[in-house]
């Protein structure tokens, strides 16, 4: 009875505990033994179940009064912890989709133009995405054009991503089902594998090792993005979670008050922002301090000169690749912030990588994929990244 008792707890726990944030349980490698507990759960209860049931018949039939209660006692307590870990607990059970996605211009919008946004653009069409409310979702399923897409968030490691939702030339249903290293995972409906949401990988399941097809994507203010899209579509609040929403309203400016997504002000510390640069299998961090003081950082990754700008918002950032028909370019500050001149022939940049004045008037820098994350993430999902 009690080794029966004792599985069904055990594995009932385990199967959270395991892709949850709770003490102890993000930092192992236990992700293959956690879905082979989710995979089988079903058949786990049934053992367990049967291992209790010979023993509780006995009892019952003892018609002894403190045998039976331990036996409701127990009884009660499973279901207790069947229903908090299956209808409380699961991660899309505290997390859902929106229920209607709306669309409006800026001039029709209730988002405020600070307001950080995931923007992308494609097929001839703009949409931005509000960190506050898919930070909330985690996960927006939409389509631009007519290619269905993810739009992915993950408040604990500070990562937006977004991916194509085509896997193996269908098109595929994620549900949010918990996290691994602190970082959300999404399951296909299909084939049950289990994604990774910081680099679009399969991490266990039968499509281990595929990867979903990345969709660029910039994080930038609201104003910044229109500046570059007027046009742009802007995702609008679902008034069903405007609690949750209202919850995250901090989180732009890293003024959570969890643990797990406030910000830490300092540099290279586990909750420290950085810009991360993954170029040619060369990864590389720069500390999101520097950035604001300096305004501008020049280096280079894999033999490719780049500048990593910061608008004046401090909360818009970019990365350029620096060179110009085979002219590597130096830059220096203006008297205003979202500009830069070259030192080479004296032509002014703005903060989209275009030269506005000079000899290269015209000219647009070439954009390097880089995004915003947590320290702890970017150093986790990228190992042999320097800084």
């Amino acid at each position: 009875m009690i080794v029966g008792i004792a599985f069904l707890f055990i594995v009932e726990t385990l199967r959270v505990y395991l892709i949850m944030p709770m003490p102890g349980s993000q930092q192992a490698d236990t992700i293959d033994l956690a879905y082979w507990i989710s995979q089988n759960i079903q058949w786990l209860r049934m053992v367990g179940l049967l291992l209790v049931a010979y023993p509780a018949y006995l009892i019952i039939e003892s018609r002894k009064r403190w045998p039976i209660i331990g036996l409701a006692t127990f009884t009660f307590c499973y279901i207790s912890i069947y229903y908090l870990f299956n209808y409380k607990m699961e991660a899309d059970k505290m997390f859902y989709q929106p229920g209607v996605k709306i669309f409006k211009p800026f001039n029709g919008s209730s988002i405020a133009a600070n307001k950080l946004i995931l923007g992308i653009s494609m097929n001839g069409i703009a949409k931005a995405y509000p960190i506050q409310y898919i930070g909330y979702h985690h996960q927006v399923a939409d389509n631009i054009g007519g290619d269905p897409i993810i739009v992915t968030y993950c408040t604990v490691c500070r990562t937006g991503r977004v991916f194509s939702s085509i896997v193996n030339g269908k098109q595929a249903q994620f549900r949010l089902v918990g996290m691994d290293h602190f970082n959300a995972m999404f399951e296909d409906k299909s084939t049950k594998s289990w994604w990774r949401q910081a680099t679009g990988e399969a991490i266990t399941g039968p499509l281990k090792g595929q990867s979903l097809q990345e969709i660029h994507t910039e994080q930038l203010s609201l104003s910044a993005w229109l500046r570059k899209y007027p046009a742009s579509l802007i995702m609008q609040p679902d008034t069903t979670y405007k609690d949750k929403y209202e919850k995250m309203d901090a989180y732009d400016k890293g003024l959570s008050k969890s643990d797990l997504t406030k910000r830490d002000s300092g540099s290279w510390n586990p909750k420290s922002w950085v810009v991360g640069i993954d170029y040619n299998h060369t990864a590389k961090a720069y500390d999101w301090n520097m950035l604001v003081k300096k305004h501008f950082l020049e280096d280079s990754i894999s033999g490719t000169p780049l500048i990593v700008t910061i608008e004046k918002d401090t909360a818009s950032f970019h990365v350029f690749n620096r060179s110009i028909d085979g002219l590597v370019l130096r830059f220096e500050k203006t008297t205003n912030r979202n500009y830069l001149k070259d030192k080479n022939t004296g032509s002014l940049w703005n903060a989209d990588g275009k030269s506005i004045e000079g000899a290269l008037m015209g000219k647009q820098l070439p954009t390097i994929r880089a995004y915003q994350e947590f320290w702890h993430s970017w150093k986790t999902f990228h190992p042999g990244t320097s800084k």
